[in-house]
This record gives structure tokens, sequence and C-alpha cells, in this order.
């Protein structure tokens, strides 16, 4: 267990401060262009298969780039992660670019029903974060969101962020470059009952010669951060990219790695409470089961988990599978 630093909240706003900074990672980015795309087949490929049987019809509820000149997209500019629906029918998101910062920055927003968006937060790539790549946001029963941004932060290595309902932008934590505590969040985050914070880092961590393969982390209600697991590269998998982790009984969090650059091909893992790693699953290159698993994972009442693979299957181009709590896999599709 590695503890990173604590922090205090009062009335549900945590005070965490640092230099003014900014990092570029063309690499980086172009990752995360592949993602968005894959996210986009995705979300049509559910949309089809939906209901097969009948014509869908589909609404623009918001376009982006509404104000302002493109790049200049002060609304907004390239939403690539998930959505959060409230109870209201109200939607909840990221935009990676845009804002008030624009063309860099991006931001948190809201569409109503009826296609109105409104700009919650804009960040403006300091210590507030910058980027928030595929990570949507979610809510806890207080109406404040919490989300990650890509880089930004006091050492321009990402954050994890807290918008309050009225707008008001907390960075619960900012990340360090080529630490043993992580760096680089690229999901989201997933919350529990008792209000602890759970995600995962792209890269740091004690490995890869001080780069690391990636972390698993927490954070309390209190602001203690602590990692709860460091990936070795080996078996257990690097790189948890897009994927935020899912949760389930008695504190056990799901997720899935990768696989690029390292030893294994992706895997879908299993972490408990008290930080034992179990590979569920691992991928094998140029295999029937698919491979680099890149998004997140969806978990039955029966302890079943479903997702998909970038590559692989019978015909290379990707599966969606199932993996049972014995670890068995089974190709339910093959792209």
């Amino acid at each position: 267990m590695h503890s990173a630093g604590t922090s205090s909240r009062k009335k549900g706003r945590w005070n965490i401060s640092g230099a003014w900074s900014r990092l570029g990672s063309t690499k980086m980015a172009a990752a995360m262009s592949r993602g968005a795309l894959t996210l986009a087949v995705l979300s049509a490929l559910l949309l089809l298969a939906a209901s097969p049987a009948h014509a869908q019809t589909e609404s623009v509820l918001y376009t982006f780039c509404s104000v302002g000149t493109p790049p200049y997209c002060y609304d907004g500019a390239q939403p690539t992660g998930n959505l959060f629906l409230d109870p209201h029918g109200n939607l909840y998101g990221t935009t990676t670019w845009g804002g008030a910062s624009a063309p860099y920055g991006g931001t948190v927003f809201k569409v109503t029903k009826s296609g109105i968006e409104t700009v919650l937060h804009t960040f403006v790539g300091g210590t507030d974060g910058d980027q928030p790549y595929f990570a949507g946001v979610v809510f806890d029963k207080a109406g404040n969101l919490y989300g990650t941004t890509d880089v930004g932060g006091a050492s321009f290595a990402g954050t994890v962020f807290e918008v309050g309902p009225t707008g008001t932008e907390t960075v619960l934590h900012s990340f360090a470059y080529n630490s043993a505590a992580g760096t680089y969040p690229l999901a989201g985050v997933v919350l529990d009952k008792a209000g602890n914070i759970y995600g995962t880092t792209a890269t740091g961590g004690t490995g890869n010669n001080g780069y690391g393969y990636g972390t698993v982390f927490k954070i309390t209600p209190t602001g203690t951060y602590t990692v709860l697991y460091s990936f070795t590269g080996g078996t257990d998998g690097c790189f948890p990219q897009n994927a935020a982790l899912v949760l389930g009984k008695k504190g056990v969090l799901y997720g899935t790695t990768s696989g690029e650059s390292c030893s294994s091909f992706g895997t879908v893992f299993k972490l408990s409470a008290t930080g034992t790693m179990t590979v569920l699953h691992g991928f094998v290159y140029n295999h029937a089961d698919g491979y680099d698993p890149k998004a997140g994972l969806i978990l039955d009442k029966a302890g079943n988990l479903y997702g998909t693979t970038y590559f692989g299957g019978a015909n290379s181009y990707g599966t969606v599978f199932k993996v049972a709590p014995s670890g068995t896999e089974t190709v339910l599709y093959s792209f």
C-alpha cells in the first residue's frame, strides 16, 4: 500500500493547490483518437443491435461548437467519455477540448431532455486540470460530479476532480510525472456507498524503470490517496487506459488492461478490497478469443462480466466477450 498524501474536505470540498503548467503528448493524443473511434463504432453497433427488426430514429440533442468559430468551441468540443443520466433525464459528460479556454482545456457539461446545454465547468489547463479524455463523470447523492483529467494539475500529470451542483470545481488529487503513485488517469472513476473514489492511471506505479505500468487507486472521503495495486507488465497486464472500473460486492473491483507494449495482450482482472489481484482471463495475441480490450466491463447479477476487444476474434476485427466468475471466457460475437 502506498500513501501519496492527504487532504481535508469541509462541507464536501477538498483543498489541494499547486503550480501552473501544461504538458502535451502527441503520442497519447493519437491513442485517444483511436479509442474515440472505437467508442463511436461500438455505440453505433449497440444501437443497431438493440432492435434489428425495426428502423431506428435518431435525434440530435445538441451539437457542440455552437458558439464561436472552430476550434474555439466555447461550449466544448470532442466529447469522448461516457454520459451520466440523472433521474430527471438530464445528461452529464465531459469534452476533451473547448470551453472558455478554447481551443484547450475541456469542459464538464449538462444537456437537458430538450437539448439545452450548460457548461458547468471549464478547465483552464493549469492546476485545475486539463483535457478529460475518456473520463465521463459520476454523481454522488448530494449532486456532486467526479471525474479525471489526463493532464494538468499541480504537476501536469492529471487530476481527480469534483464539480459541485453550482459548478464549483475542486481538485481532489494531483498526480505526479513518473510517480509510484500513478500518472495520467485516462478513465473515469467509480464511487462506493461510503464515498470512496476508485480509479486507474494509465502509467506510473513501481515498475518499468520508474515509468510504471499503471495503477489502481483509492481516495477516501477524508482525502487519503492510496495505491491499491501497481501493474507489473507481466501476466497481470499493463496500461489500464480507457476503461473505468466496475464495483462489485464486498468492495471487489473489476477492470481491463489494454496489454500494449508488455508481455500481456490484455487482461480481465479482479482486485479484492485488500488489494489481492486475480487475473480472470488473459488474452493471447492474434487469437480467436480476441485481444487488447480497451473499453470497460459490464457486471450482471450472476457475476458474469461482459466487454469488448479491439483486435482478434474469428475475423481479427475485435470481439464481444463474456467472462464467467470461474474465469471461463466465451466469445459472443466476432466483428
